[in-house]
């Protein structure tokens, strides 16, 4: 899915590593959502909304559908 996880965690100046720290996840889970190759589960994409202080559709773009048709699972 795409999405503008990574033009957010830059304009912070975070690492990927971080990202993974605030949000509870490993860094390959945030390197995976960056490159469109995992598709978060809803309880992160709320998690990722809080962090950046915007809405789910404010990063997200649903119209990109599933991302090889996973969600959910790499949250570790």
């Amino acid at each position: 899915m795409k999405n503008r996880l990574k033009v957010l965690r830059a304009e912070r100046r975070w690492s990927q590593a971080e990202l993974a720290d605030r949000a509870g996840v490993s860094r390959q889970t945030i390197n995976a959502i960056e490159t469109e190759k995992y598709d978060p589960s809803l309880p992160l994409a709320f998690k990722l909304a809080e962090i950046f202080g915007e809405s789910i559709e404010g990063i997200f773009d649903p119209s990109r559908g599933m991302a090889g048709g996973h969600s959910g699972g790499l949250q570790g």
